[in-house]
């Protein structure tokens, strides 16, 4: 009976390893970190400045972010790249902040469109009115501390967005954005 007794509690003990270990693993597939989401949803024209011989466009992107890890974020503020055709034509601030774990939120993010590069592509410009389709695309690059317990972990996510937009009323027709975290570890 004494090598049965040893044989069920050498059991307990492999099954209660094999459950921790599971765990383990279960815990850190979960906290592997996940590439955060964009989706522009709108565009809302706020003004137009008269800078002679052009019109510069002031604008209001409204981006819904969506941070699925199971840390918190705090991210420095940056500068987003608007570009038509293969060039600069603005740009628009994001302010440093921060996001709750697992979570979404929208950020209103102030743009501005230079009127003297889309003058220099108005061919482009005015063939892409008449189709009521104009593609952009939007490069940026947010760098902040993911708190996980009492270490903060260094990270950069790149985020490149192709848009398609009505010119006419400002509608998103289309997009596709493509993001790559690098998480630092040191």
């Amino acid at each position: 009976m004494g090598s049965r007794d040893q044989k069920v509690k050498w059991s307990w003990s492999s099954a209660l390893i094999g459950a921790a270990s599971a765990t383990a693993a279960a815990s850190l597939l979960s906290a592997k970190p996940k590439d955060p989401t964009f989706h522009l949803i709108s565009i809302d024209l706020t003004s137009l400045k008269l800078n002679l011989p052009v019109l510069d466009a002031e604008l209001m992107l409204t981006v819904h972010v969506t941070n699925p890890n199971i840390a918190p974020i705090h991210y420095s503020s940056t500068t987003m790249t608007i570009l038509y055709d293969g060039t600069v034509l603005g740009s628009a601030e994001v302010k440093a902040g921060s996001q709750p774990a697992r979570s979404c939120q929208l950020l209103r993010l102030p743009a501005r469109l230079d009127g003297m590069e889309l003058a220099q592509h108005a061919r482009q410009f005015f063939s892409d009115v008449a189709k009521r389709e104009m593609k952009l695309e939007a490069k940026l690059t947010i760098e902040g501390a993911a708190k996980v317990m009492w270490w903060d972990h260094s990270f950069r996510v790149h985020v490149d967005s192709f848009v398609t937009v009505d010119p006419v009323f400002l509608d998103v027709i289309g997009q596709e954005n493509k993001s790559q975290m690098d998480l630092f570890l040191i």
